[in-house]
């Protein structure tokens, strides 16, 4: 609910704040005070696009604010879900939403004092506020409202989003098909080059490491004379147990260390404190015994084999051309191969997808031709009742004996969904996310006439009340807190202004309604008066909105009747005015209590 609207530098507003009440609200005013600016403002606030000329002449920047009471609207999941999504949480219940226009064009919007895009307030505001203005009402003359008028009225939407699931899914399975089918030529491509890659890395049958172990083979190889002649001086030097062992060289460490050794065990047999030193010496002389052997065996472990440095050479030419093409080290390859075998089976195998693809496509078909079969009917069956619906409302609002339908048709294609439309044999329409209805509203303005589209036979009057009529029916299905309405009046007269007062307050039970009107029969049924007025100050035009009292309101009903100045005659018809407005509210709040208590 729209608890409170503040506005500086709006248009011909320099500065101006409103708090509504709860029910029904009427605006009236004379022309040009202001009343649509209102209007402007508010959607401005609500996410509208504006621009810089909604900028008071003279000032900085536009600024609007309003202040919404949601605690109830909170308990709907979607709307708390659309709040949780932007970060935005009610203060005490209460959501405040402004949005300040610059010279520049640009425009600074908060939530709560929380940075927001004109983006997010449309969205929020969507559960907010409704407005229906004069374009709200040329709205309904184009037929492509009408299917969401009637899906509104029947209750259709959760039906429509999981048939747009099920048309999704068909669009996703067709494009895979026209892709496959489409680019044969690049497939092939493709599964030749593939086939080219996967084959080139299983022949060299890579395995993870043997780039380094090749590496360090072929140093060896490379080296083999080398380490062999090192390693026999090293063997020699310890062991001396070698033909190319030089008898002038020194004597060899081993021969040295146990000669030592014997020589440190007799002294400890003497001298117990040389014990420990003798031990690790005779330790040494083992130790040095193994790496004695173990020089020998590696010694004669080297072979000069040109012809396996060559083949190891070979070997890391290929991995080496390898790691050129398709990664920088083995692991890399081998992965590239596993994938490019993965997509190489998927292109080769297309034909059995398609096929798969295209059952899958039927089944879709088959599932869609039910959903939109049985989706048909419902809306055949509403339309009936709306239209039934309609007519009596249509007729309370002094219509005459005007006639309303809903017209349902279907588009044949060949490719479309199969549908029985309770007719043989099966047809195949077209179809989209919801359904394969086309949906219009036709309208015969007199008896006698025939139906026609209702842009072609509706007057602007008759569009105006139209629009009231669907809204006093879709209002218990509208979830929208505060519903504005803005020039509803348009083309009504007098002898209908009090039927119109008597819809606009009857959708009050449920939601808070603002008014703009130049009728005082529809601004009778108010429950807060507010008069729009304009007046010069400082040389300058600006507007004001005040709340007026009962003894006010007479005076401005009475100046709506008749005009000014106000006559003791006006000020009656405006008083008998209000005396009926309020019997009948004293009796349809009692009939609403009587079939209470019955129901």
């Amino acid at each position: 609910m729209l608890l409170e609207l503040a506005i500086k530098d709006f248009a011909i507003i320099d500065e101006l704040r409103v708090t509504f009440g709860p029910g029904f609200n009427a605006l009236t005013g004379e022309t040009g005070a202001g009343k649509s600016i209102l209007i402007d403002a508010l959607g401005a606030v609500l996410g509208e696009r504006v621009g810089s000329d909604v900028i008071r002449t003279g000032a900085r920047l536009a600024r609007v604010e309003a202040t919404f009471d949601v605690a109830k609207l909170i308990e709907r999941e979607e709307f708390a879900t659309t709040l949780a999504e932007y970060g935005v949480e009610p203060e005490d219940g209460l959501l405040i939403v402004s949005r300040d226009v610059a010279a520049s064009g640009r425009s600074t919007a908060r939530i709560n004092g929380r940075a927001s895009t004109a983006g997010m307030l449309g969205r929020i505001g969507a559960y907010l506020v409704d407005i229906h203005g004069q374009s709200e009402h040329l709205s309904l003359l184009r037929p492509a409202e009408h299917l969401e008028i009637l899906d509104r009225y029947a209750g259709l939407h959760p039906v429509r989003q999981e048939l747009a699931a099920v048309v999704k899914d068909l669009r996703d399975v067709r494009r895979q098909i026209a892709e496959i089918v489409s680019n044969a030529r690049e497939r092939e491509q493709r599964v030749d080059l593939l086939r080219f890659q996967v084959g080139e890395i299983q022949a060299a049958a890579l395995r993870s490491g043997e780039e380094e172990e090749l590496l360090a083979e072929r140093s060896v190889l490379a080296n083999a004379e080398r380490l062999a002649a090192d390693a026999t001086a090293a063997y020699a030097l310890m062991a001396g147990e070698d033909d190319a062992f030089d008898a002038a060289a020194p004597t060899p460490a081993l021969s040295a260390l146990r000669q030592a050794s014997t020589y440190l065990a007799d002294i400890s047999g003497v001298d117990e404190a040389t014990r420990s030193l003798a031990s690790r010496t005779e330790e040494l002389v083992y130790l040095l015994e193994d790496i004695s052997a173990e020089t020998r065996a590696y010694r004669d472990s080297i072979e000069a084999n040109p012809a396996r440095l060559e083949v190891v050479e070979e070997r890391l030419d290929v991995l080496k051309a390898l790691k050129r093409k398709y990664g920088a080290t083995i692991e890399e390859v081998l992965t590239f191969g596993a994938a490019a075998e993965r997509e190489l089976g998927e292109l080769t195998g297309s034909g059995a997808s398609v096929e798969t693809l295209r059952e899958r496509e039927a089944d879709l078909l088959l599932d869609i031709g039910r959903r939109v079969s049985t989706l048909s009917a419902t809306r055949r069956r509403a339309g009936d009742e709306l239209a039934e619906a309609v007519e009596a409302a249509i007729g309370e609002l002094n219509m005459g004996r005007a006639r309303f339908a809903v017209q349902i048709t279907q588009v044949e294609d060949e490719i479309g969904a199969p549908f029985d439309g309770h007719q043989a044999p099966e047809r195949r329409v077209a179809f989209d996310e919801t359904g394969v209805d086309r949906v219009e509203f036709l309208l015969a303005s007199n008896a006698g006439e025939a139906l026609k589209p209702l842009g072609k036979v509706a007057s602007g009057g008759e569009t105006a009340r139209l629009m009231l009529a669907l809204k006093s029916i879709l209002s218990t299905a509208d979830a929208t807190a505060t519903l504005v309405f803005d020039e509803v009046d348009v083309g009504v007269g007098g002898r209908s202004g009090q039927v119109v007062g008597e819809k606009l307050w009857g959708l009050s039970d449920g939601h808070q309604v603002l008014v703009i009107t130049h009728l005082p029969q529809i601004a009778a049924f108010a429950d807060d008066h507010f008069r729009i007025s304009k007046a010069e100050s400082d040389g300058r035009v600006v507007s004001r909105v005040e709340p007026i009292s009962d003894e006010e309101r007479i005076d401005e009903l009475a100046a709506m009747l008749d005009g000014l100045p106000v006559t003791e005659a006006s000020r009656g018809n405006a008083l008998e005015m209000l005396g009926r407005v309020e019997v009948w509210k004293e009796n349809r709040s009692r009939r609403l209590a009587a079939a209470g208590a019955v129901g």
